[in-house]
């Protein structure tokens, strides 16, 4: 049976039986002091402030039994997988695969390049290694969405504008019925979070639907409690 979601622009249906949680780059390198996002000038704290509603948005997936999808932007460590195109963009101090505080910055297996302990996947959870900003691009998560029937994602990380939006706008293309969580997602640029939101929505959700943790706590339990 559907649940429905208060969200915007209109209620969300989740289909529980086809519902996976995406939680897009909970990255060290992107959250904590020290990382990549610290060393362009951005203030991390607004990506760490997310941190307990994600992780509350996770649990209440794992309590569920539904499946669950950690991101992480990653490269090879010869970035082979990196185009110039990417790693040249901007100015920053530090590139990626330049050596950071904790490691090589955005290449898989390095410190800054793990999930931060508060969110770290456990056993049976989906991790992919995506090379570019999009969730779908090089990783074969598709095909593994659609071996499990997989038709609904939720999502959730960071950064809203970038790689949140971009992995939404390609499951969009793919079929997907997509939710924004959006006190589970930031941008170091409220600007950017905001405008973001109003895209995904605008034009009787055109890539999604946003709603609130909260809303989405409250209608599952409200299911259970009916049912």
């Amino acid at each position: 049976m559907l649940i429905s979601i208060p969200a915007r622009p209109y209620p969300y249906s989740l289909d529980p039986q086809h519902t996976a949680l995406v939680v897009i780059d909970m990255q060290r390198d992107f959250i904590e002091p020290g990382g990549f996002g610290d060393s362009l000038g951005n203030d991390v704290r607004r990506l760490e402030a997310i941190v307990p509603a994600t992780a509350a948005l996770i649990d209440l997936f794992r309590r569920q039994g539904w499946p669950i999808v950690h991101t992480r932007e990653a490269h090879q460590p010869d970035l082979s997988d990196c185009p110039p195109a990417k790693r040249a963009r901007g100015k920053p101090g530090l590139r990626i695969g330049d050596e950071g505080s904790m490691g090589r910055i955005l290449i898989a297996g390095e410190p800054g390049n793990q999930i931060v302990d508060a969110l770290a996947p456990r056993e049976g959870e989906i991790v992919i290694d995506k090379p570019g900003k999009g969730m779908f691009h090089a990783t074969g998560i598709n095909e593994r969405l659609r071996e499990t029937g997989i038709t609904h994602l939720v999502f959730a990380g960071v950064t809203t504008e970038v790689c949140v939006q971009t992995s939404m706008r390609e499951a969009n293309d793919r079929g997907y019925e997509c939710l924004l969580v959006e006190d589970a997602t930031e941008s170091y640029f409220p600007a950017f979070k905001a405008a973001t939101i109003e895209m995904i929505v605008a034009q009787g959700g055109i890539v999604g639907w946003v709603a609130t943790l909260s809303a989405l706590v409250h209608a599952v339990a409200k299911e259970h409690a009916d049912a």
